[in-house]
């Protein structure tokens, strides 16, 4: 029988580089709540008319926007199931993840980050299912973030749960702080990687892997 192994969240997240977080006990109703009551101030400093049919009900979606939505990775209930299993045939080649969509908001302006995710691992003992990659990254992506960490956190999650330090993740991302405000750069994007084990350190694993990388414009 294949062998499987379940990771916690609580597991997962204490070999993950931290989010700054605090934990205020607040229940998701309670959340939305607060925040609702928050942005009705915002945009009534605004001068944003509330009694309008068009804006009366936008600070209650704005808030359940937030906790359900572009900041559910805040919330670790909301961490995927992850499951991996015996890697039985041996495969020992690189398995790669390309063009995954990653949706993510700058912690400094609270505005949108745009981009795709090229992740790579080489099995050891272990392999997980292709889409568990992808509800990885959208997790990390889920709260506010710099693309620097979001990177690094994807990356050590798989370190861990895989068992192999063969991990690669790179991103490619627009950056809406960039483009709809300060400089107003609409064509600039950012690319951070995190290369592990091989990828690292093997000159022709990593060529091979950021020749996967080079994939069309966002």
């Amino acid at each position: 029988m294949t062998q499987k192994w379940e990771y916690s969240i609580q597991d997962v997240l204490s070999k993950v580089t931290p989010t700054p977080m605090i934990e205020n006990g607040l229940s998701r109703e309670e959340k939305i709540a607060i925040i609702s009551e928050k942005f009705r101030d915002i945009l009534e400093t605004l001068g944003m008319d509330l009694t309008n049919d068009s804006l009366r009900e936008s600070p209650q979606r704005i808030a359940r926007m937030y906790v359900n939505e572009l900041f559910k990775g805040l919330d670790p209930a909301n961490f995927p199931k992850i499951t991996v299993i015996e890697n039985d045939m041996n495969y020992d080649q690189m398995i790669v993840i390309r063009d995954i969509t990653v949706i993510s908001t700058c912690e400094h302006h609270f505005v949108t980050i745009e981009g795709k995710a090229t992740i790579a691992y080489i099995p050891k003992k272990k392999v997980i299912g292709l889409s568990k990659i992808n509800r990885i990254a959208d997790f990390f992506a889920r709260r506010p973030q710099v693309q620097e960490r979001m990177t690094t956190q994807i990356a050590d999650c798989l370190e861990h749960v895989l068992s192999t330090p063969d991990v690669a993740v790179h991103i490619n991302a627009k950056h809406y702080c960039v483009i709809s405000r300060g400089v107003e750069d609409a064509t600039s994007t950012t690319v951070t990687t995190d290369l592990r084990g091989a990828f690292k350190n093997d000159p022709r694993t990593r060529s091979e892997f950021l020749m996967h990388c080079k994939t069309g414009d966002l």
